[in-house]
């Protein structure tokens, strides 16, 4: 069964069952050849989000200074190891999201969550510019020890987007939920693929340079 509209989310009971075998992949980021795997540097952390199309997302992440590996993948759902279609028929309650893991010597977590608010449109509920569904919702994924900024985040970008006439940001901000890789091929897209599809976009509304989170 599948939704007639992608923007509801599944029950538990109605999501699909998925599989206990983890998707296959390569084992190295195709950009900086670092391994996907859990033996990161010592000290490094990560964060996992949701702001649309997760190719360009990726893009945005491994361009920052000190960002040590991305992914992309699923999380924030229910069905164990979705596969991409699976995710798209509305019926995982999966959101498409990227890994990243960073070097907090280098880049910190609330110059992460800047990044994060000005590369979207935080506004849109279950959709992002043109893309529809739950799994296009903003999201932020979240080590327990930073919920507190996250949220402290939200509420400094919500007064610079309702000055500019936006409405009610709508991301949700949860404890970080188990990642699921996405297929080969959507890692690291826009490396393999640079004219290929990319519907991010911010609001133009700048992270206010003047508060520290």
């Amino acid at each position: 069964m599948f939704l007639s509209n992608k923007s509801l989310m599944p029950s538990p009971e109605e999501a699909l069952p998925g599989r206990e075998t983890p998707m296959k992949i390569s084992g190295s980021h195709f950009v900086n050849g670092h391994l996907f795997n859990d033996d990161y540097p010592n000290g490094f952390e990560k964060v996992i989000f949701g702001l649309g199309c997760f190719w360009g997302a990726e893009k945005r992440f491994w361009e920052v200074k000190g960002v040590y590996l991305t992914a992309v993948g699923y999380a924030a759902g229910f069905t164990p190891n979705p596969t991409y279609e699976e995710v798209c028929s509305g019926m995982t309650g999966h959101n498409e999201v990227v890994l990243v893991i960073f070097n907090p010597s280098l880049v910190s977590i609330s110059e992460l969550l800047k990044t994060f608010w000005e590369s979207h449109n935080p506004t849109q509920g279950m959709r992002q510019g043109n893309d529809l569904g739950t799994q296009y919702r903003s999201g932020i994924y979240i080590d327990p020890r930073y919920r507190k900024i996250a949220n402290e985040s939200m509420k400094v970008y919500s007064v610079s987007l309702q000055k500019k006439g936006f409405g009610a940001i709508t991301t949700e901000i949860m404890d970080e939920p188990k990642f699921y890789f996405a297929e080969e091929y959507h890692q690291q897209y826009l490396a393999k693929n640079p004219s290929g599809y990319c519907g991010l976009g911010g609001t133009g509304v700048p992270f206010p340079e003047t508060v520290n989170v």
